[in-house]
């Protein structure tokens, strides 16, 4: 089974690189996102960045630095397929998933200017924002001593490859493509 990770800022190409992965190499997908979504609807509470944010770290500090991929790890096992992890967001992460076996990270990352045309355009409910704030809370989750909080400065130090995706998508694949040849 291949494990990949995906680490990286908000309207890099995370998401597209997944699609990419499940319509073209048949891996199975499990998203963070998703997985704080389901959390945050539990819980009753509204679906936005802050919240996602709030829960992770709440989740992490009681249970474990890695539990978000963890409990995703487990769904992958479970399925028993090639699979992608989307939304790395801390070290402890990346630690434990490498501990499990055959895994790789991608890390992808653009131009602010050019992630923040593709959020508004994605448009989702945490995309409804300002550039300002979009920066801000790109700030907040680049570093933290706190082993629970995001850390993606030192996420995308970790990753095994790097995509630097300003270009388009046919550049993007290509990218996908080469990197896949190497860890398959």
């Amino acid at each position: 089974m291949i494990i990949i990770g995906i680490t990286g800022t908000n309207g890099a190409g995370k998401g597209t690189i997944v699609e990419y992965l499940v319509e073209k190499k048949g891996f199975k997908h499990f998203s963070a996102r998703a997985f704080l979504v389901e959390e945050i609807e539990r819980r009753g509470l509204e679906n936005s960045r802050d919240n996602m944010v709030m829960v992770a770290n709440e989740l992490r500090a009681k249970n474990s630095s890695s539990f978000v991929v963890d409990e995703l790890f487990k769904r992958a096992l479970e399925s028993g397929q090639n699979c992608i992890i989307e939304s790395i967001r801390t070290p402890g992460e990346i630690e434990s998933l490498r501990k499990k076996g055959n895994f790789t990270l991608l890390a992808v990352d653009a131009d602010p200017k050019i992630r923040y045309e593709r959020i508004v355009k994605r448009s989702t409910t945490t995309d409804d924002i300002s550039f300002e704030k979009f920066l801000a809370d790109e700030e907040r989750e680049m570093s933290s001593e706190d082993p629970n909080k995001q850390n993606l400065k030192k996420c995308i130090a970790m990753a095994d490859f790097t995509i630097v995706n300003n270009k388009d998508i046919n550049y993007l694949n290509q990218q996908i493509e080469e990197i896949y040849d190497q860890i398959k």
